[in-house]
Parts: structure tokens; sequence; C-alpha cells
């Protein structure tokens, strides 16, 4: 299979294997493709791109060939498509910067190549070994010399100490630790826990700090609408009717769309018992970045109306007046680490067609509150890694507010919130730290995960990392015990240690258990 892009050529755009793309070539990126290198955007028409599996993030990344600032994390450059993302949403034409090993992508694949760090059970496994080795040295030692003081032949005398130094040797203690570990295991597959290094066993019971994702882990991993209220607050069917019609889909379509804010509108069966059949989209005016927001005309009822559907800022400017009790309620939405979409209305009687000019004087109809909600089962899986003493830390690419609303709704108690920008300028002592004494890690980059466990490593703590993503790889190298899920990426599950049949912490906790119970130890083997 060879994977290709159209890049320019000779002022045209011809289809090129993406193996022969340079920094310099000029590309263009359409809806589905996987973006070939990492680009630096000049032109975009309702570009959006999923970067989940390097940053984390749920959600599609807007993007705008506006340059952003120097420095700015991975999430928030939305003048870069990024190598490996996947186009969601519009086309968008730029410039290739960075191929191969020079991408993210590439930088975290090149990452892998170095050693496994060794884990802590191969290190008591091979002080243990050095332990007996000594002993067996220093008996041979003495009894030679003991032979020689009394007189016995000095060959009879060495080979007596080297028999006697080989029979203390336990020849078969490599042969028992495999026994021993192939049994925990065939025990910890049935429990859904599948181990791909046996020495990974042993750390797997010894892990007294695990770092997770949030999403799908403490998280259903789904965008769902949760309420349609009005801008005081209260619930308001009007709101949550006028939502899907200024979506992406034709309501006669099913509902089906790229975008999954528009998904989650449709997935209930009571917005298409509301939307209903009387009503006749006109025109349409889709999502863009400057506008950050998508409109429609719809004849509904006899009654033609401009809906306006998008981020509240940009919907709030062009409403006549804003209640002063929209305002609290959208930074109580806010602080409850929820993501809101306004949804503002006119009467249009005059158009037939719409511009973004034809946006104004609009009224605020209310505001569509979406979530990804907790795992009902989350509770008590941290209830159980407590019990077995393990401290958890949450390291995610979604923004802090969320991250602390779920972790709050969870009964996890946070000694602190670290954004990726703010461990940057720390040094190894200040990161140790930053490390210790936080409990969520945001907006992390792939190389602040690894840099973060091997701090906690450094500081004598035992660390597992569960992750699934591209962007998790890094950090699955780096810890004591990386786990993954079945379902997590190629690169991800390469680099893991142990895979989870389930993307749950009860599994894990279950795992851990068993793996404290079943592995052996240097002393016990002995």
């Amino acid at each position: 299979m060879h994977h290709r892009a159209l890049a320019r050529r000779d002022s045209k755009f011809v289809a090129v294997n993406v193996t022969d793309l340079v920094p310099g070539d000029v590309i263009r990126l359409s809806l589905g493709e996987a973006v070939p290198a990492d680009v630096r955007l000049i032109e975009v028409s309702g570009l959006e791109c999923d970067e989940s599996i390097l940053t984390g993030e749920s959600m599609g990344s807007e993007k705008s060939p506006e340059a952003v600032s120097t420095g700015a994390e991975l999430a928030e450059s939305t003048d870069l498509a990024f190598m490996g993302t996947i186009v969601s949403a519009g086309v968008g034409t730029g410039v290739v910067y960075a191929t191969g090993k020079g991408a993210e992508f590439g930088r975290i694949a090149a990452g892998l190549d170095e050693r496994q760090p060794e884990t802590d059970f191969q290190v008591g496994l091979r002080r243990f070994s050095y332990l007996l080795l000594q002993v067996a040295i220093a008996l041979m030692v003495v009894i030679l010399a003991s032979n020689l003081l009394l007189a016995k032949p000095i060959i009879d005398s060495v080979l007596f100490s080297l028999a006697i130094a080989v029979g203390i040797a336990p020849q078969l203690l490599p042969a028992v630790v495999s026994t021993s570990l192939a049994t925990g295991s065939r025990q910890l597959a049935k429990a859904k826990v599948l181990v791909k290094r046996l020495v990974c066993i042993e750390d797997l019971g010894d892990i007294d700090i695990l770092i997770t994702d949030k999403t799908g882990t403490l998280t259903e991993g789904r965008i769902r609408l949760i309420d349609a209220i009005d801008p005081a607050g209260a619930p308001a069917d009007p709101v949550r009717r006028l939502g899907p019609l200024a979506t992406d889909v034709d309501p006669e379509s099913g509902g089906v769309s790229a975008n999954p804010l528009d998904a989650a509108l449709w997935e209930s069966t009571q917005p298409r018992r509301l939307v209903g059949e009387a009503v006749r989209r006109v025109a349409t005016l889709p999502f863009d970045h400057e506008r950050r927001a998508s409109s429609v005309l719809v004849d509904d009822d006899g009654t033609r109306l401009l809906v306006m559907k998008g981020a509240p800022e940009q919907v709030l400017d062009r409403c006549r007046a804003t209640p002063a009790v929209a305002q609290e309620t959208l930074a109580g939405l806010f602080g409850a680490g929820r993501r809101v979409v306004a949804v503002a209305t006119r009467p249009a009687a005059e158009l037939t067609t719409i511009t973004a000019d034809d946006e104004r004087d609009l009224t605020l109809a209310g505001f569509l509150v979406f979530a990804d909600e907790p795992k009902p089962a989350a509770r008590q899986s941290l209830s159980q890694l407590a019990a077995l003493g393990i401290e958890l830390k949450v390291a995610t690419g979604d923004n802090a507010r969320v991250a602390e609303k779920v972790c709050a709704d969870l009964g996890l108690a946070s000694k602190g919130t670290v954004t990726g920008a703010e461990p940057e300028p720390l040094d190894d002592d200040g990161f140790v730290d930053a490390a210790q004494n936080h409990t969520i890690f945001a907006r992390i980059s792939p190389e602040q995960k690894a840099r973060l466990i091997v701090a906690l490593r450094r500081n004598g703590r035992s660390v597992g990392f569960l992750g699934d993503g591209v962007n998790d790889a890094l950090a699955l190298h780096a810890a004591d015990e990386g786990i993954s899920v079945d379902s997590a990426t190629d690169v991800a599950k390469d680099a893991a240690d142990v895979v989870l049949l389930e993307k749950d912490l009860g599994v894990l906790a279950t795992g851990v258990a068993e793996a404290g119970g079943s592995s052996p130890t240097p002393s016990s083997t002995c």
C-alpha cells in the first residue's frame, strides 16, 4: 500500500507518495485524509483536524492560517497541522516544514528506539544474583584457604571449593522465576489483563503511583448533550429544537455528522421529534474559524428564521442585547467544566440566502450544554486503587477546568493542577516537586508526560502509566509499568508492557491485586 498526497509541483497539484514530500512542499488537505507531514497552514476553509492521538483532546482542533505565539502548546497551535492527525472537516493548503523523525509524530516514534528502562523487579533480581555470586566466591575462598591450612593437596582443594561454589549457585533460578511468572500471567489473563513481558508482573503488583488519561478512563469518552437552557439557566425545549436545525446536516438525512457536537445533538430521539416535518431548510452558512459559528435559514410553520449556533463569545457579540443573567449562567457552566454552544435567532422574512453580515440583531435563545460524563463505575475503581495504596494522577490533553470537574465528581482529591506551559522553565528538582505535589496535569505534551514519569521514578516511586494514544507512547516506554488497552493505537500497544481487554480502572485494580498476590520476588524464589 502506498499513501499519497496532493503536492504542488511545477505550478499544479499532483499526487505523490508521502515518502517523497520534503520541507517546502505545498500540499492540499481534504476531508478524511491523514496529514502526511507537519504543515504550516496558509489557506483553510472550515478545516478541522482530529488530533486526539497526539494531544488527547476529544474534540477536533479548529485550524486557521493566523499565526499563533511562539512556544504555544501543541493543542493550541491552530496554524499547524501535524503528521498522523486526521482531517475531520473542511479543506486547507499548507507548507511542509517537517517530515519523518523531524515531525511531532516522528519524534515520538524515535523516542521509542531508546532502550527500555530496567524495571524494579529486574533491578532486584540482578542485585540478588550478585549477592549469591558474592556469597559463592566468599565460600570458595574460605574453603580453599581452610584446605590449604590443613595441608590438603592444592588441586583437590581447588576442585572441592569450585564444587561447593557450583552447588550453592541456584542454577534453576531463571527457570523457577519464568515458571512462576508464566503462572501469574495466566491468572491475570483470566482477569482480562494480558502481560506482554513476564518480568513486568512484579512491577504491576508494586505500583504506588498510577498516571492515567481522563477521556475514556475516568469518563465515558463520548460527548453528550446534557441540557438545553435559556439565558437564565432554566431548561428550554425551544433551544433543544433550534440546535439541530443549525447543524451541518439536513434533518431528513438522519443527523449523521462528522462533528461530535452535532452528532451529540442528534443522538437522542427527542431532537428528531422536536424538529418535526414542518421545517424546510432554505440556506446555510457553514462553520468557519473567524466566526466560530454556523447559521441556517429555515421556514418553520410559515415563519422564516435565521438560526445561529456557535461559540458563546461570538454569538453574544451579534445579539442586540445580552441579559446580565446570561453572563452569570455562562460563567457557572464554564466553572462546571462544561462545553457550551450558544444559540440565537431573528426573523428573516426578507432573506433568501445568508452571509456573515446577516448575522446581526439576534436574540439569544439559550445555551446547549455538552459533557463527557464520568464513568459510573469509576468512583468504585478509584476506591479500589486507593485501598491498594496507589496514588492516582491525571495527565490529559483537555483543559484544566474540565479535568478538575471530572475529578471532583468522582471524589478524587486533588493536590493541585499544572498546565502544559507551567513546568517548562523548571529545572529537574523543580519538576520533581511539581510532579509530587500536584494531581492533575492538563494540556501537557508527550515529552512532558515522559518527563513527569522520569521525575517520579527518580524520587523512588514505582510508576504505572495508562494510555492509549500515540501521544502516550513515550510515557508508556518510560514507566515502570506501561499499561494500554485493546482498543488503543498500535504504537501505544507496542510500547506497553500490559494490555487491558477493557479500558476500565476496575480491571486494572483487579490486575494489580492479582499481580501483587501471585508474582514471585527474588527472596520468595530463593
